[in-house]
């Protein structure tokens, strides 16, 4: 296990991946106000990067390029702070977070940083938990902090945190971001969310089955990113990613996403993407710790 006085950190960037929600299903909802759902997380090659100097003073301090969420709110923080807590170290850390993925867009963001801290601070730190250990401390920062943790595309029952791998084909996506910010606590209360759907399986999803309930709701909720959805519509099939407010559509080449990309009006926030299997974060460890054994 590497320690803090064994490498240089201050020179590497680790990746927060986005995810899409390639369909969400809504099941049931428990007494405790969660919703049991089904969904299919799909890693994306679009990330926030995060960089990690370890300290000995025992402190844990963040900045951010996003100024809008205080310090001790930040996933990044509560993670590195639980972290800490949990395993009793000493050590610090001096944490910088370049936001590339937008808040309240539904790709992911804050779960992803929260992810990468949690992973990246076990082997800085030299705690050595267990990835099931982490994927119980991720779960305690937020429903979707245990797919990036694992670090891999997932079928996803219970509030998110039941995982099973999938393999999934690395398509290309068009994504569409509006600045609407979406509440997923307003949207999953709202009185027009459906509930009771029928639980389907892995094969109706292969087969197809690509609905998201709260896909109604936040066209309801409001008439800009239903805008946003009629528009994108006339040039593709259109799907949200978990409580939005992203939208995207699937396309089988890059050539033909980016020229779907260029028939959307040229101000609207907008990425073509490749879907990933595999999280580049593992990818980075791996070649971080191969960078050790050669020095």
């Amino acid at each position: 296990m590497v320690g803090i006085e064994d490498v240089q950190w201050e020179d590497h960037w680790w990746p927060a991946p986005a995810k899409l929600n390639l369909m969400l299903n809504i099941t049931g909802r428990r007494a405790d106000g969660y919703h049991e759902l089904q969904t299919v997380f799909q890693l994306i090659g679009m990330s926030d990067w995060l960089n990690f100097v370890p300290t000995k003073n025992g402190l844990i301090q963040l900045s951010c390029s996003n100024k809008d969420i205080p310090v001790t709110d930040n996933l990044v923080f509560r993670a590195a702070a639980l972290l800490k807590e949990r395993s009793g170290t000493p050590d610090g850390v001096n944490v910088v977070l370049k936001k590339i993925l937008p808040m309240g867009s539904g790709l992911g963001g804050g779960s992803s940083d929260a992810a990468t801290t949690l992973v990246v601070l076990n082997e800085m730190w030299g705690l050595n938990y267990s990835t099931d250990e982490l994927l119980r401390m991720g779960l305690e920062l937020g429903a979707d902090v245990p797919v990036f943790v694992l670090g891999c595309s997932a079928w996803a029952e219970g509030i998110g945190e039941k995982l099973e791998q999938m393999v999934l084909p690395e398509e290309w996506f068009v994504v569409v971001n509006s600045d609407y910010h979406c509440s997923t606590k307003e949207i999953f209360q709202h009185n027009c969310l459906t509930r009771d759907n029928e639980a389907i399986t892995i094969r109706d999803f292969l087969d197809g089955q690509m609905k998201n309930d709260c896909l109604p709701v936040v066209r309801q909720m409001s008439q800009e990113l239903d805008g946003v959805y009629r528009q994108f519509s006339e040039f593709s099939t259109v799907y949200l990613t978990g409580t939005g407010s992203s939208m995207f559509a699937k396309c089988g080449t890059r050539e033909e996403a980016v020229s779907l990309s260029g028939k959307l009006p040229d101000d609207w926030n907008k990425w073509v993407v490749k879907g990933v299997n595999d999280s580049p974060l593992q990818k980075s460890l791996k070649e971080f710790s191969n960078r050790l054994n050669k020095v």
